[in-house]
């Protein structure tokens, strides 16, 4: 049996799981870089933005300005 998807109604289920762990992890993992004032990096249709500690967006790379000093 399948469903609107065309999966399987377990491998759905297991997937739409693995999803809510994995972005779980994600918001976690983000808190805990805001916490610690670490740039969060992410990519959106191949470009890298960061959102620095005082929550700006940027596509200049603050980890090379923390490298360099």
């Amino acid at each position: 049996m399948t469903n609107s998807h065309g999966l399987n109604p377990e491998i759905y289920r297991r997937s739409r799981e693995y999803l809510r762990i994995g972005n779980r992890a994600v918001r976690r993992a983000q808190e805990e870089s805001r916490r610690l004032n670490v740039p969060n990096a992410y990519s959106h249709n191949g470009t890298l933005y960061f959102e620095l500690p005082d929550g700006r967006l940027t596509t200049v790379n603050p980890f090379d300005t923390i490298q360099n000093s």
